[in-house]
């Protein structure tokens, strides 16, 4: 996994869960942090887009 990838999941994540971190009250901050790991371990376990095969391959 590289930092770039990593960086564009937390990016994507819910603001509000990325906002909770910040939070006093400690079950907020526990629920932001539940949901920023529940949304990288769903972007790290979905399989790669695979090419269009419909797609013409054109020589550079």
């Amino acid at each position: 996994m590289d930092r770039a990838l990593l960086s564009s999941i937390i990016l994507a994540a819910p603001a509000w869960a990325r906002v909770g971190l910040t939070m006093r009250d400690a079950q907020m901050r526990e629920r932001a942090a539940d949901a920023l790991a529940a949304t990288i371990v769903e972007r790290l376990e979905e399989p790669p887009a695979l090419p269009d095969r419909n797609q013409l391959c054109l020589p550079i």
